[in-house]
C-alpha cells in the first residue's frame, strides 16, 4: 500500500460532484500514485471503477480516432455510475475535446478522474472549453509532512511543532535537514541516502528531457545551462536580457524556456508586491523552484545544511515551497524598492515574511521603509531553529513552521 497523500484525502469530497477532477504536475511527483489512491478508496462503493493509462499506443489510437471508443476499451454500464480514471491525458492530440464530449453527454453515469504531466500542454490544447467542467488539484513532490510519512513518523507528522518534546525536535531537526538537500521527489525520499543523487540525475536527464522533447526545445543544452543559471540565484530576480546575452540566445528564447519550465512545474516565478508603483518598482520576477533537490541537482551542491554557501537561499526556497501548500501561487509576491530594500515575501497584502540563516545577525532597520508604509501587515521572521522569539516585538518563528 503506497503511503496516503494529502491531495489524496483533499480529492475525496469532490467525487460525487459531476465535474472532471485533473490532477497536473510535475513528471514523477506522484500524479499516477494519487490516482490509484482514489480507486483504491472508491472499493466499497458500488460504482464501478476503470484504469487507463495513454502512455498505451493502441488505447490512445482509439481515442483520437473518437472518443466513443472509450465504450470499445471499456465495459461501462450507462445504467449504473462509473469511475474512469485516465493517466497521462496530454497525450491525446485534443484531450479537451476528449473530456468536454464525455462530460457532455455522460455525466451522470461516468465521472472522470485524470491526470496530465505538464500543465504546459493543458494550457496548449484545452483553452476554455472545460470552464464549469473541472476541478484542478496541483500535485507537488511530497511536503514535509508528507515526507515524515514516508519516514514512517506518522504521529510525528500530526504534532504541532511547538508542542513537542526535544527529543522528537531533534529527530525532526534531522530529517528536515535530509528533506531541505534532496528534495521531495517520492521516489528520492525512498531511496537509500547514497542512491539519492542518482535518481535526481535520472529525472533532470530522463523526465525533464521529456518536456523538453514535447515542448520542442530545440536548444537543450541551454535549456539545461538556464536551469543551472536559476538554481544559482533562487530567490533573485531574474533578468531575461542578462541572461540571454549571458546563453548567447534571444530574450524570446528565454521568456519560452522559463514558461515551459514553469509549466512543467520546476520553478515559479513570483511578481512584486507595491502600494506605491513609483518608488516600488521592479516589473522583474524572483525565481524559486518547486523541489530543493532539484534546484540543489542544478546548482551541484547536496552538502549538508551547515556546511552550504547558500544556506539562506536554499531556506527561503524551501518557505517558498512551505507556502504554496496553504498558498495560490499569485497570492505569493515580494516586495523591493528601487534603494534595493526588500522584503522576502508577502500574502494577500496581510502577511509578510523574512527569512535569514542566522536571524541573530538581523538588522531591523533595514526593514524600517517596509513597516513604515505598511503598519497593517503582520511582519515576521523565520530562521532555522532560532534561539529567540523575537527581535524588537517582531515575532521570530522556526522555518518548519510556516
Amino acid at each position: 500500500m503506497s503511503i496516503l497523500r494529502d491531495i489524496t484525502i483533499r480529492s475525496q469530497k469532490y467525487l460525487d460532484s459531476e465535474e472532471i477532477l485533473l490532477f497536473i504536475g510535475a513528471r514523477q511527483a506522484g500524479k499516477t500514485t494519487v490516482l490509484k489512491q482514489i480507486m483504491e478508496r472508491l472499493k466499497n462503493q458500488k460504482a464501478k471503477s476503470y484504469f487507463l493509462n495513454l502512455e498505451d499506443p493502441e488505447y490512445l489510437d482509439l481515442l483520437n480516432k473518437n472518443p466513443k471508443n472509450l465504450f470499445k476499451i471499456l465495459p461501462l454500464d450507462l445504467k449504473k455510475r462509473n469511475f474512469v480514471f485516465i493517466d497521462e491525458i496530454q497525450y491525446l492530440s485534443t484531450p479537451s475535446n476528449f473530456l468536454k464530449y464525455i462530460f457532455d453527454e455522460h455525466k451522470q453515469n461516468i465521472k472522470l478522474i485524470v491526470s496530465g504531466s505538464s500543465a504546459f500542454y493543458i494550457d496548449k490544447k484545452f483553452r476554455d472549453s472545460l470552464a464549469g467542467r473541472k476541478k484542478i488539484f496541483h500535485v507537488f513532490t511530497v511536503s514535509f509532512s508528507e515526507f515524515l510519512r514516508f519516514k514512517k513518523e506518522d504521529e510525528l507528522s500530526k504534532k504541532n511543532f511547538y508542542e513537542i518534546s526535544l527529543e522528537e525536535k531533534n529527530k525532526i531537526g534531522l530529517f528536515y535537514r535530509e528533506y531541505l538537500v534532496f528534495g521531495g521527489y517520492p521516489k528520492v525520499v525512498l531511496s537509500p541516502l547514497d542512491e539519492k543523487e542518482e535518481v535526481l540525475k535520472e529525472i533532470a536527464y530522463s523526465y525533464i528531457k521529456k518536456d523538453i522533447y514535447e515542448a520542442h526545445v530545440r536548444q537543450d543544452k541551454v535549456f539545461y545551462k538556464l536551469f543551472k543559471i536559476l538554481a544559482n540565484q533562487a530567490g533573485n530576480l531574474v533578468n531575461s536580457s542578462e541572461i540571454a546575452n549571458t546563453l548567447g540566445v534571444s530574450k524570446t528564447a528565454i521568456d519560452n524556456y522559463l514558461y515551459i519550465m514553469q509549466k512543467s512545474f520546476h520553478i515559479n516565478l513570483i511578481k512584486p508586491f507595491f502600494g506605491n508603483f513609483r518608488k516600488e518598482l521592479t516589473k522583474m520576477p524572483k525565481v524559486f523552484f518547486l523541489d530543493t533537490g532539484l534546484r540543489n541537482f542544478f546548482a551541484g551542491s547536496f552538502d549538508p545544511l551547515e556546511t552550504r554557501k547558500d544556506k539562506g537561499m536554499l531556506l527561503e526556497n524551501a518557505v517558498f515551497r512551505q507556502l504554496l501548500e496553504k498558498y495560490n501561487h499569485e497570492d505569493i509576491k515580494f516586495w523591493r524598492t528601487i534603494s534595493h530594500n526588500e522584503v522576502d515575501f508577502v500574502i494577500n497584502g496581510k502577511l509578510a515574511f523574512e527569512v535569514k540563516a542566522d536571524v541573530q545577525k538581523l538588522k531591523t532597520k533595514n526593514y524600517r521603509v517596509f513597516l513604515d508604509r505598511y503598519p497593517d501587515i503582520k511582519f515576521t521572521l523565520v530562521s532555522f531553529e532560532p534561539n529567540i522569539d523575537s527581535i524588537n516585538s517582531y515575532p521570530v518563528i522556526d522555518v518548519r513552521s510556516v
